[in-house]
This record gives C-alpha cells, sequence and structure tokens, in this order.
C-alpha cells in the first residue's frame, strides 16, 4: 500500500505564494490565504509542495488505507486556482451564480477571483468546510 504523498510540511506558505510567477494569481492566492484562514479559524500550512491547507481530517477506507488530508484549501497553478474540499457538487444553486469556474471530483477550478462573485465563492468554502467538520467531527 502506497504512502500519500501530499503531506503538512515545515516549508513557508509565504515564501511559496511570493515564488508564484503570475501576479494576479499570486496577489488573488493572499486573498484566498486571508479568506480560509478567516473562514476555518486555521493557520495556513504548505501540503506536499504545492497546496495550502487549513485544518486537517484523517480518513480510513474500507480497504484499510488511511491518512491525513486538508479540510480546505488551494493550489496557485500555472492555468488556474484549485480550490478544495468546497463541497460543490452538493450546491449546483451557488455553483449557478458563482461565475466563470471549471468544476472536478473534488475541486473548483478558477482563472482569477475576479471572475466570480467572492460572496458566493465565501459561501461554498464555508459550506463545505463546516460539513467536513461534521463529517470527520474535527
Amino acid at each position: 500500500m502506497s504512502d500519500n504523498i501530499t503531506r503538512p510540511t515545515s516549508l513557508s506558505v509565504q515564501e511559496f505564494i511570493d515564488a508564484v510567477e503570475n501576479k494576479t494569481r499570486r496577489n488573488d492566492s493572499y486573498i484566498l490565504l486571508e479568506l480560509l484562514q478567516k473562514i476555518t479559524g486555521h493557520p495556513p500550512v504548505l501540503w506536499g509542495n504545492s497546496l495550502i491547507g487549513f485544518g486537517s481530517y484523517h480518513y480510513k477506507y474500507d480497504t484499510g488505507r488511511e491518512g491525513d488530508m486538508l479540510m480546505a484549501g488551494f493550489s496557485p497553478r500555472k492555468q488556474n486556482l484549485a480550490i478544495y474540499n468546497t463541497g460543490h457538487q452538493r450546491y449546483p444553486e451557488l455553483l449557478e451564480k458563482l461565475g466563470k469556474h471549471k468544476t472536478g471530483k473534488s475541486c473548483l477550478y478558477i482563472n482569477r477571483l475576479s471572475d466570480v462573485d467572492l460572496d458566493v465563492l465565501t459561501e461554498l468554502i464555508k459550506t463545505g468546510y463546516n460539513r467536513m467538520k461534521i463529517k470527520y467531527n474535527s
């Protein structure tokens, strides 16, 4: 059984964001950093080499595989901002109001914060985070 390579590190979140080449994505990352810290009450932690996480939970699958993962977070990728654990699949009414975005299984992808309604994004993140807290008793 393989280990989860996405683990919390002691690397500097600020240094990681400062190194983001795209100025808009870097500035948006600082806005998301503040927003997620306010919503979760957790300090940011760099997970692996590219995920900024807030809080964590422990999971265990029926197969016996288990590990820890971030409760909420984001990654400033070259092509977009990936926001994790919003629970967006459960809230199509919020997605309709969000603005320009794409979705994956557990990620919400946006090019820049100016493409979306920040209040709706905040509600998605809050709702997803609160659901994760209940599910994992964190």
